[in-house]
């Protein structure tokens, strides 16, 4: 009897799970469906504004981000480039998979390949164990290289290889290593300029170029301040414990008058201090915070003098770029530019331009060349 007792609580427990495991899947599509429509609700939360320049933003990245296509994203600082990016992917068939973000800037050179890509243990000192890079733990989803122009050129070399061919071997490793990542690059550099000047490959460039978004700086969208110093008072007012009923007049005044060289980031940053500052439930700011002071009689020749050196800069780094980072001699910069060799010297030491790296191209123009990466006749590298 026992035996029988036992064989039925048994009966009844596989009943039991097989009913947990419906109710499990059931939920979990439930889970599916209202995680969609809050994803749909919510997906430019963070992207304030209705104004006509960023109105033409969205509408390209509820077009593009379905798609598998490769997006550039450009604009300058702090206009809300990592925000996009995530915007695209939440829209993409990838969202439930990861998004990695590397800041190719904030990576020292001789370290970057092996974040991107991985190392194989003893590829280098240090290198005590194997390490997947960021490529792999994007595998699926979305990997988003913030400040791309900052790139070395041997790394620009191996991304354009992954671009191409979807593959790429680990530093130290002779396995080839397949990897499915949609990639969304941003910067704030002229990449066209800079590939005329040599220190970024133009086949890169438009294999990265497939699909542009231009971000707007907020001096273009004066329309959607009230709405974004809005939005900010509130999320900084929680933060604070504070909270405001109305903004001051002659704040939001201020607001629209200034040009915010530093965008949305700068103005995330005076609406922090104020509301960490403000006593009463009005929302205002100290108005010198917003003001620049120009030296007397200096006009506008501070930026002169960085347009200037700007130029200068891209006119001698071209020169190097077409002289293999040769200073000296009749195929030198300095011939090619008619400045005599010690001129050119101290202009590259004021610059702080380093001159190594285009003789490092010239090399890597020979090496991709004999592995028939530049097609022959190619005389430079793009």
């Amino acid at each position: 009897m026992k035996l029988e007792e036992h064989q039925q609580t048994w009966v009844e427990l596989e009943k039991a799970s097989d009913e947990i495991k419906i109710l499990k899947d059931e939920l979990y599509g439930e889970n599916l469906v209202i995680n969609e429509k809050a994803h749909r609700a919510h997906i430019f939360e963070e992207i304030v504004g209705s104004s006509e320049p960023l109105k033409r933003v969205l509408t390209q990245v509820e077009k593009v981000a379905p798609t598998d296509s490769t997006v550039l994203i450009l604009g300058e600082t702090g206009t809300g480039k990592e925000l996009v990016s995530r915007a695209i992917h939440k829209r993409s068939h990838r969202s439930q998979r990861a998004f990695i973000r590397v800041n190719c800037a904030a990576i020292p050179q001789s370290l970057i390949n092996s974040e991107l890509f991985g190392h194989e243990k003893g590829a280098f000192t240090g290198a005590t164990q194997r390490r997947l890079g960021r490529f792999e733990a994007a595998d699926g989803g979305t990997l988003f290289l913030d400040e791309v122009g900052e790139l070395p050129m041997e790394t620009q070399i191996v991304l354009l290889r992954i671009l191409q061919e979807r593959e790429f071997e680990r530093v130290g490793g002779n396995q080839t290593i397949s990897v499915n990542v949609r990639l969304i690059a941003a910067t704030n550099r002229d990449l066209t300029a800079a590939a005329a000047a040599g220190t970024f490959r133009r086949d890169l460039f438009y294999r990265l170029n497939v699909f542009p978004v231009v971000l707007p700086p907020l001096r273009d969208r004066t329309d959607d301040i009230p709405l974004l110093v809005e939005y900010l008072i509130d999320r900084y007012g929680k933060k604070t414990g504070k909270w405001f009923s109305s903004i001051k007049k002659t704040t939001l005044e201020v607001f629209q008058a200034y040009d915010w060289p530093g965008n949305i980031r700068e103005l995330q940053n005076v609406v922090e201090r104020a509301a960490i500052l403000c006593e009463g439930d009005i929302f205002s700011i100290d108005e010198t915070w917003l003001k620049r002071e120009i030296p007397q009689g200096s006009g506008p020749a501070v930026p002169l003098v960085m347009t200037i050196a700007d130029r200068e800069r891209e006119i001698i780094e071209a020169a190097l770029a077409k002289s293999g980072g040769r200073i000296a001699g009749p195929k030198g910069a300095a011939a090619k530019l008619g400045i005599p060799r010690q001129t050119l010297d101290s202009k590259i030491a004021s610059l702080s331009i380093d001159k190594r790296r285009f003789q490092t191209l010239t090399r890597y123009t020979q090496l991709l060349r004999a592995s028939s990466f530049v097609p022959s006749g190619t005389d430079k590298a793009p």
